[in-house]
């Protein structure tokens, strides 16, 4: 048998060495996956502009959904009462819907629904249950104060469909897409609560364009920013992001249910006691918004954690 010749002993390390470079190890039980190009390779490569992309695109297009259902089914929508069924369907359902739909479509075509609705990578912290008890404290608070025969079951099953809806999209875009973008990218956890609850309250910074008082819309902005964080721990916590979905999802058709609208006060508000006292829990968000950022610690960027990895730099 002959001895390969110095050429095919050069050519074989060099297509070794491009393997390795093609390969890469993930937290999968240790196996080996090729590195993703093309469309879900430019996802996978998480950068912070991608997300803030992806969030602006998603935002754009929920707007742009918002104002066609709105002209095709005008006189389905009685702008004077936002909480008729009708007016909630077509004005808010739908275009919150589609837009959930078509986040999960994208999630599909780069590969990322196993990373989004399975298990969460990275360690719970006992710590981070604390976050969802403070959320599940005023829904409950809520659902005591509303005025309940103030509505139709109608009205309040239309509601809960709208709740359903936004806690789907909502966390899908930024608990979901955006986070797992960035874990891909090789971001640290604190990075990653940072921006997906900054990019959540931004969101929220579009109430300007329905005419919102802009102190109401920046107040808007500073409470979902601390809700945003709640819904990151949440995550963190249950280990799954449709308990978060969930959580988010019976947020806010209690609080308009019990304060009788939509960013707003109306005659058919409930105790106005307990009403301020759930409210008071905004500002616990925010507070302890603040303390999280420093008890999550920043991962080295590219370290990669999974289900079993004791990693402390990861809490």
């Amino acid at each position: 048998m002959s001895l390969p010749s110095a050429q095919d002993y050069a050519l074989s390390r060099i297509r070794l060495y491009d393997r390795c470079h093609r390969l890469r190890r993930v937290a999968d039980g240790g196996t080996m996956t090729e590195t993703k190009r093309g469309w879900a390779g430019f996802w996978s490569a998480g950068r912070w502009w991608k997300a803030v992309l992806l969030i602006a695109v998603y935002w754009g297009v929920y707007q742009l959904l918002g104002l066609l259902f709105g002209t095709v089914f005008a006189s389905q929508i009685d702008r004077g009462n936002l909480l008729d069924p009708g007016t909630l369907f077509f004005g808010e359902i739908i275009p919150i819907l589609i837009s959930g739909l078509l986040l999960l479509l994208f999630a599909r075509s780069v590969g990322w629904l196993k990373d989004l609705f399975g298990p969460q990578p990275v360690p719970r912290r006992p710590w981070m249950w604390l976050a969802v008890v403070l959320v599940l404290i005023p829904i409950v608070i809520r659902l005591v104060a509303t005025e309940w025969s103030a509505y139709s079951v109608v009205t309040v099953l239309t509601i809960l469909l709208l709740g359903v809806c936004v806690g789907f999209t909502e966390e899908l875009a930024t608990r979901g897409i955006v986070v797992t973008m960035l874990r891909k990218g090789g971001r640290g956890e604190r990075w990653a609560f940072v921006l997906s609850s900054l990019l959540f309250a931004l969101l929220h910074s579009g109430n300007i364009l329905s005419g919102q008082a802009p102190v109401l819309v920046l107040i808007t902005v500073i409470y979902t920013f601390g809700f945003g964080a709640m819904m990151y721990l949440s995550l963190r916590a249950t280990g799954r992001l449709y308990w978060a979905m969930l959580l988010h999802a019976a947020t806010d058709p209690t609080t308009i249910l019990a304060t009788g609208g939509i960013d707003g006060h109306s005659a058919s508000a409930g105790s106005a006691g307990l009403i301020g006292f759930a409210g008071l829990f905004n500002w616990v968000y925010i507070i302890f918004a603040l303390v999280a950022i420093f008890l999550i610690k920043r991962r080295h960027e590219g370290e990669r954690t999974h289900p079993g990895h004791s990693g402390a730099d990861a809490r």
